[in-house]
């Protein structure tokens, strides 16, 4: 027997006289598990977890965080260095292959994404079914999901080969697709996509670029782009990854799977967040009326909250912010911005989340999305866009993950139970006879 089944690794249920053993399975690293599937069978009852916190609801090798320590790795690798020394797109091989490409192979497969970044010249009549007005991820879920409609020749899961394809269309065409839904929502032209340019280059010429003039993709812009898309790669098991896992695991097809995610990631407790954090930002407005706002914070009674602190998973600084600020100093910087109003509250409602007792004692650090509101505001982009440049970046994480689960053989549809507190049976009363 293995070590997830040996019989001295065991945890012990007991409830009233009776008790169960159950097998408890070590991670690589992080906590270990106690493997609960066959609860039900045995003892008739089910575990009761609102939210899935203390649920492993998958076995996943993709991404590791220890929200206590502050750490992120994607396949083992710190996420600092990815972001100091790789490109998104090398990041992208990691996630879905578990490897990072020698030369040979990130060569081979930037061109093959390179070379999918198009799409159906017919999805632009499609953009044109939306109002002018539309919010651009009501446009993304509608043409994600559109896909499948477009690409029949790689929606059969139990291929290798279409899976595969699917994936590397995925991460090429979501660029595009974002860059159109930004494009269509302020009435310009779509720019297509250009081959000698990088992803995130590219992406920025898409969005930016008019015909009327030519375009020259700023290189430090495009290198801080491309370290935000490696930052929202992947992050676990989190609200929109889940939603593609258990939507793939009715075997829908991967572009279904995917707008799911997209559809999931909109809600503001979730892709929202950055925007939230830069509209309080605003709201505080400048560094004089920041005592105010952090005494109404502290005000149990108060319902305003600081956005842009702590974190569902990290108890400590996230890694991802500390990169997240020096990106946003040097874009400021790049931009020749040397006072922003937003950035000054933001550095010192920083200062004061790490040294003022009641922060620290909640562990209210500062997050990813405290800062990359700021960014993004700078680079040009509207805050309607916060959420498509998350989702653009994400989509890679949901390809490797939704991959992950198809090829495990252990996977079955998703069929979370309930703690059921309603009517007991009762039976009909005609509608005569009821008072």
């Amino acid at each position: 027997m293995d070590a997830k089944t040996s019989e001295t690794n065991t945890g012990t249920l007991a409830v009233g006289e009776k008790s169960w053993k159950f097998p408890v399975m070590p991670g690589s690293i992080g906590p270990s598990v106690v493997d609960i599937s066959k609860l039900y069978g045995q003892t008739g009852m089910f575990t009761y977890d609102p939210g899935f916190t203390s649920t492993a609801a998958c076995e996943s090798k993709i991404t590791y965080i220890d929200g206590d320590e502050g750490v992120l790795l994607y396949r083992g690798y710190p996420i600092e260095q990815l972001a100091e020394h790789g490109d998104f797109l090398e990041t992208c091989y990691l996630l879905l292959y578990g490897e990072l490409p020698t030369a040979a192979q990130k060569t081979d497969f930037d061109y093959r994404v390179t070379r999918h970044t198009m799409v159906h010249e017919q999805m632009a009549r499609f953009y044109q079914g939306f109002r002018r007005d539309a919010h651009p991820m009501a446009v993304m879920v509608g043409c994600v999901g559109a896909l499948s409609a477009f690409y029949h020749d790689s929606i059969d899961i139990s291929d290798p080969h279409q899976r595969m394809v699917a994936s590397i269309r995925m991460i090429a065409k979501m660029p595009t697709i974002a860059a159109m839904a930004y494009k269509y929502t302020i009435g310009q032209p779509f720019v297509y996509p250009k081959n000698d340019l990088d992803y995130s280059s590219n992406f920025l010429r898409m969005c930016f670029a008019v015909p009327a003039e030519d375009y020259k993709v700023n290189p430090i812009l495009a290198k801080a782009m491309d370290r935000i898309f490696i930052l929202h790669a992947d992050h676990e098991q989190n609200a929109s990854t889940s939603t593609v896992r258990l939507a793939g695991s009715s075997g829908a097809n991967p572009f279904a799977c995917i707008a799911a995610g997209i559809a999931c990631l909109w809600g503001p407790a979730h892709g929202g967040a950055n925007e939230a954090a830069l509209k309080m930002l605003s709201e505080i407005g400048s560094v004089s009326r920041i005592p105010e706002y952090v005494k109404r914070a502290k005000d149990k009674n108060d319902p305003f909250r600081l956005m842009g602190f702590g974190h569902r998973v990290y108890k400590n600084y996230d890694p991802r912010a500390k990169i997240m600020q020096r990106t946003c100093h040097e874009v400021l910087g790049e931009l020749g911005i040397k006072h922003d109003p937003l950035l000054d509250v933001a550095l010192e409602l920083e200062r004061i989340a790490l040294h003022d007792d009641y922060f620290v004692e909640k562990k209210l650090y500062p997050n990813i999305d405290f800062y990359s509101g700021i960014t993004l505001k700078a680079m040009g982009f509207p805050t309607s866009m916060f959420t498509v440049l998350f989702a653009l970046a994400r989509t890679v994480g949901w390809i490797a993950q939704w991959k992950e689960m198809i090829e495990d053989p252990q996977q079955k549809i998703g069929r979370p139970r309930q703690f059921y507190t309603g009517a007991p049976r009762r039976d009909y009363v005609q509608i005569a006879r009821r008072r």
